[in-house]
């Protein structure tokens, strides 16, 4: 793989010795093979570690066909879900669509992230002209803020299109077999795709969570996993002299037990 980050950490160093490094170097490995042992607390949500080598590709085609399905049936795809079920996809799109694309693809909207009223009221008048679809996130289908916002935009899906076409424009990813949203799923036929147990939401980018909105959008998410799979790779070395992740971890730890506790991240691109 060829390397796109390159970490130049020269101005950390004068605070920070040769001694502090090697011996924190000793506790990342540890720290490291407790996350790839599965061994630590937690242990039962780690399944997005092996996530670029292992999906499923059954469901990257079943993502593939839904995605283009969705941008023949609408320009403007509503995504409804909260914390982890959208911030993934929304930092995707946002980072990787062009900022003046050539052809037109399906917008992405969010909803039920808030409890704004305002937020949700103006969307209901916005979409009221608009040719839409719907990608409903939850594991549970209880989640208020979510569930609020899927309740009024389905009752306007159906006012629009009747309820056989309004189920045929949901798209539920959600738990593979239990929930409020998977019974409701179920009983009206909508096209689901499942929220993996083993997996929190806000790592869940790479799942059918994040990949269905990022592929709608017209994002190649084939080559994201190719990407991701190719990282993996690159960063599977313990060492901190031979990753740079583990470099970059073992420096901000170092300086902040140091007592140098500010810290400015900044950044010159909008799309970061």
């Amino acid at each position: 793989m060829s390397k796109h980050l390159n970490l130049d950490y020269r101005f950390a160093l004068p605070f920070i010795n040769d001694k502090d490094l090697d011996s924190i170097n000793k506790e990342i490995k540890q720290a490291r093979k407790i996350l790839e042992d599965k061994s630590g607390l937690g242990s039962e949500y780690l399944g997005w570690l092996d996530l670029p080598e292992n999906y499923d590709n059954d469901e990257i085609e079943r993502i593939y066909e839904a995605a283009k399905k969705i941008r023949k049936q609408a320009n403007i795809l509503v995504v409804i879900g909260i914390g982890g079920s959208y911030l993934g996809a929304k930092a995707a799109i946002e980072f990787l669509k062009p900022y003046f694309p050539k052809r037109k693809n399906v917008d992405i909207i969010f909803a039920g992230h808030n409890m704004s009223s305002t937020y949700l009221n103006e969307l209901v008048d916005f979409l009221k002209n608009k040719n839409f679809a719907i990608n409903v996130i939850s594991k549970s289908g209880t989640t208020t803020e979510p569930a609020i916002a899927f309740r009024v935009l389905k009752r306007l899906l159906e006012e629009k299109y009747g309820e056989k076409e309004a189920a045929n424009r949901i798209y539920a990813t959600t738990d593979k077999s239990k929930g409020a949203l998977r019974e409701l799923a179920n009983s009206n036929s909508y096209t689901t795709f499942v929220v993996p147990d083993d997996i929190g939401g806000r790592f869940s980018v790479l799942t059918a969570v994040g990949l269905l909105p990022i592929a709608a959008s017209g994002i190649n998410i084939k080559q994201i996993l190719a990407g991701a799979k190719a990282s993996r790779k690159e960063y599977d070395k313990y060492s901190i002299y031979k990753n740079d992740v583990h470099m970059y971890v073992a420096l901000r730890n170092l300086l902040y037990r140091n007592d140098y506790s500010i810290e400015m991240f900044v950044n010159y691109e909008p799309k970061l």
